[in-house]
């Protein structure tokens, strides 16, 4: 099997490139612009894949509030393209996807299954679940996994690019921190996802599909955990969303159910507290 990996440089498309099997072939910002369809279309065509995993996108929650234009660009009319281009070749098509596409029904506060009601709070939200519409619309073969609150060794830059290594950068720097504690969800590691996804390739598995690490908890909430495990004496607080006043609104609940990976046949992902304390012992120190 042959298998192209777009986005290749961000730490779920890393992760994704050492876990993979058969023949992998990696494509970064720097081979091909996602938002030229000709050029794409020329590239997949000369690759001729038989899974094509998707793993680009634009993750700027706020600054797309006021500028929605590339949002949709990347996480929407890319995922057209690209569905459209997959179902030419043929190819399956696996794109990635958020809890953000939820966050409208404010009251629930059960596990969401792949079935539930969608309904996004921002334009980043909106955006990714217009791409989830795009990849079922126009690849007739496709696998959407939906992840949360993604962290991993291949962080951009490696230097504060995740939430993680932005909480150690801060504490250890001494900054009065207050984190958010009325939003609950799964903060879970890109290693650990990107292993289940090679493996709901290897299983064939198409449709919807959550994948993250299991248990639940706040901002603040991992924010300390992150604290204790690392040994920093940080000045950390809880506050609200109303009082962090970030321009888009956030899930006040987006924990994702993780029970159709049993029923495919998949182990149930480890607690996000044992993922983090991995990713603590093996990332590298900045």
């Amino acid at each position: 099997m042959k298998t192209v990996v777009i986005g290749s440089a961000g730490q779920l498309g890393r992760d994704l490139l050492t876990v993979l099997t058969g023949n992998v072939v990696a494509v970064a910002r720097q081979d091909v612009d996602i938002n030229d369809r000709m050029a794409l279309a020329q590239l997949l065509t000369a690759h001729a894949p038989d899974v094509v995993v998707n793993c680009a996108a634009y993750n700027f929650v706020d600054r797309a509030e006021n500028d929605p234009e590339p949002a949709f660009a990347a996480n929407a009319w890319a995922v057209r393209n690209l569905a459209k281009i997959c179902r030419q070749l043929p190819a399956k098509l696996v794109h990635i996807s958020s809890d953000y596409v939820f966050g409208l029904d404010r009251d629930n506060r059960t596990p969401l299954t792949e079935e539930a009601r969608t309904g996004p709070l921002s334009v980043y939200g909106t955006s990714k679940l217009a791409g989830e519409y795009m990849a079922r619309t126009f690849a007739p073969k496709h696998l959407i996994v939906r992840t949360c609150g993604l962290y991993g060794v291949h962080g951009v830059g490696g230097k504060g690019g995740n939430f993680v290594e932005t909480m150690i950068k801060l504490g250890r720097a001494g900054k009065v921190l207050k984190v958010v504690d009325d939003q609950r969800c799964t903060p879970s590691a890109s290693a650990d996802v990107a292993k289940t996804i090679a493996a709901l390739i290897e299983a064939d598995a198409e449709g919807i599909v959550n994948v993250t690490n299991s248990g639940d908890t706040t901002w603040h909430g991992l924010a300390a955990e992150i604290f204790k495990l690392a040994k920093i004496d940080a000045v950390l607080s809880p506050t609200t969303s109303a009082e962090y006043a970030a321009p888009a609104h956030r899930p006040a609940y987006s924990v994702l159910s993780t029970a159709k990976l049993q029923s495919l046949g998949l182990p149930e992902p480890r607690h996000w507290k044992d993922a983090l304390a991995e990713y603590l012992t093996t990332r590298k120190d900045t």
